[in-house]
């Protein structure tokens, strides 16, 4: 027997005689930690039916289980903790799991599991079908097929020893010693199973931190069973206490459990508790700032700079913020959490640069790119814009006969002519010498070497992608005018007639506003302009290599797919 074994065994013994009080407990709620609660709430309701909470904005009622979100970024997946995963039960299996199928190729934030062989499901006769997603969040989510427990069915735990790990829990928490369909070993709990597996590779992996957090268990009172289980050898990694920000007087502690879980103890009543965001967004708000100088004596840009913080600002200002100047923190960082989720494509969202957390800039407050026209809209089209427009619908094909077909991004030539910030890659690097500033961008790894001296534009026979640049100092600002724009990367629509002018400012040690004027009397009655902020992340930030399409036969998968399609298309007249 192993020494965790051997320890496990003795305090489920020692636990045997605790008094009534401290064994009486009741499921309370399941701890996922979520970068953007408010977020987490919808897409377990939109995702999984689950009910939000009337009284609050951080947890929702999955059928009589309640699942609580923290926002706050994770240290990974709950897979292979010591709380490996939740379940929810559905009465049509292979239609959910259709449904989910289907979300995930649109990037909504759901990512499938996968056995072996490829197939998302599996039934095991006797038991149920069953099969495996993930939340946005990592949070490992077992779909089950048993129509006696719809909605909300277990939660699994992984052991060193199973049946020691379920005696440890029924007689710490109580509940129902019950085999489920007559083949697994579990405890009941209301109606919510409490399940184990074996954890055949060592020791489950700590939950705190994890997409999982902790499962929570209540008590009528809490000081008494706290001291019952002190006596009895329980570890208490928080004492009885009432949480900063909780929202009623009742108390809460954690406790270790086996597997490396946390756990919670709450008293009747517990409600959660409120957290108020308190980062602040350094691209608002700015005070007056010096501007260093490079030894040549124009303003000093140079750095890596990023527009992480920008990711999730719309370029026009939504209807419903007609009247709003600034958004609060929390708006901005559910904005931004609703960007990350509508691009993830199979990815956890770790692997995105701007995933809340893991970017040292706060997510904008800024409501709109459009800061003129001041209503935030872009102007409205001439009768002539609206011509190419349609002309441009028109000559869309539904699939690609070569790579002319495909946007300038597919095809590695630019991402657009305005660096809207994305998910990742959104650095920019300057670096100036008398006469020049050069900037890199990121996306496509697109270099600009702009002349600052006096220099004419190129004649307007010779026009590229990017267009023709010339810049000058404007005081402490830098105005860069391209002409001689091809047209064939047109941005919302623009024509070759753009002329579109950049204006460059340091606002702040660490800040950089960007400023982008349209002028193109082709397409809009007006010229119009937008504006975000770049934040400096020369500790943090590299601009790392983008490969676009060499080595991964995107190019050959993309068209030959669209062969493949024809040809199925064809045989199925």
């Amino acid at each position: 027997m192993t020494r965790t074994r051997i320890a496990l065994v003795a305090a489920v013994a020692a636990l045997v005689a605790m008094p009534a009080v401290a064994r009486a407990a009741d499921y309370h709620h399941v701890h996922v930690t979520a970068s953007n609660a408010t977020e987490a709430v919808k897409w377990y309701a939109r995702y999984m039916g689950c009910q939000p909470l009337s009284d609050r904005d951080d947890a929702v009622d999955c059928g009589g289980a309640q699942v609580v979100f923290d926002s706050r970024p994770s240290l990974g997946t709950s897979q292979r903790t010591g709380i490996d995963h939740i379940a929810f039960s559905y009465a049509d299996l292979t239609a959910k799991m259709a449904e989910f199928e289907a979300v995930g190729v649109r990037g909504s934030g759901v990512r499938l599991q996968r056995f072996e062989d490829g197939s998302t499901l599996r039934d095991v006769p006797g038991l149920f079908k069953y099969g495996f997603i993930f939340d946005p969040w990592g949070t490992r989510i077992e779909l089950v097929e048993d129509a006696d427990t719809l909605g909300f069915h277990h939660i699994h735990l992984s052991a060193t020893d199973p049946a020691a790990t379920l005696a440890w829990y029924q007689e710490m928490f109580g509940g129902e010693s019950a085999k489920l369909r007559d083949r697994l070993d579990g405890i009941l709990l209301g109606d919510i199973w409490l399940l184990a597996m074996r954890h055949e590779d060592g020791t489950p992996a700590a939950t705190a931190g994890r997409a999982i957090d902790h499962i929570a268990f209540s008590v009528e009172n809490l000081d008494a069973a706290a001291a019952q289980m002190r006596r009895n050898g329980i570890e208490f990694l928080e004492e009885p206490a009432v949480p900063e920000g909780g929202r009623t007087s009742a108390k809460r502690a954690f406790v270790s459990g086996p597997d490396n879980v946390s756990l919670a103890v709450v008293e009747a009543g517990f409600a959660g508790v409120v957290t108020e965001m308190t980062v602040t967004d350094i691209t608002t708000n700015l005070q007056p700032y010096t501007v260093p100088r490079t030894p040549w004596g124009t303003p000093d840009f140079q750095g890596v700079w990023t527009g992480d913080a920008a990711h999730g600002i719309p370029l026009q200002r939504p209807d419903d913020l007609a009247d709003v100047e600034v958004l609060t923190p929390e708006q901005a960082a559910a904005r931004r959490e609703r960007g990350t989720l509508g691009s993830i494509w199979g990815y956890e969202s770790e692997w995105r640069d701007t995933t809340l957390g893991y970017v040292k800039s706060a997510p904008s407050q800024q409501v709109a790119m459009v800061i003129d026209p001041p209503d935030g809209r872009i102007p409205p089209m001439t009768p002539r814009g609206e011509e190419l427009r349609a002309a441009a619908r028109a000559a869309r094909r539904p699939l690609a006969e070569g790579p002319e077909d495909l946007s300038s991004w597919v095809r590695c030539i630019t991402r657009s002519l305005v660096p809207t910030p994305g998910v990742y890659n959104n650095g920019m690097q300057i670096v100036q010498g008398p006469g020049h500033v050069a900037l890199q961008r990121e996306m496509i790894h697109e270099t600009r070497v702009i002349p600052t001296d006096p220099r004419p534009h190129l004649g307007s026979d010779i026009t590229s992608w990017l267009g023709d640049a010339r810049g000058h100092w404007d005081g402490d600002t830098l105005v860069v005018e391209i002409r001689n724009f091809n047209g064939r990367a047109p941005y919302q629509g623009s024509s070759d007639t753009l002329t579109m002018t950049e204006r460059y400012t340091r606002t702040g040690p660490d800040t950089l506003e960007y400023q982008f004027t349209i002028d193109d009397p082709t397409v809009w009655t007006r010229p119009w302009t937008g504006m975000f902020t770049y934040v400096r992340d020369d500790t943090q930030y590299e601009l790392v290599e983008y490969a676009c399409h060499e080595g991964n036969y995107g190019m050959t998968n993309i068209l030959s797919g669209a062969r493949s399609r024809e040809q199925a298309a064809e045989q199925g007249r």
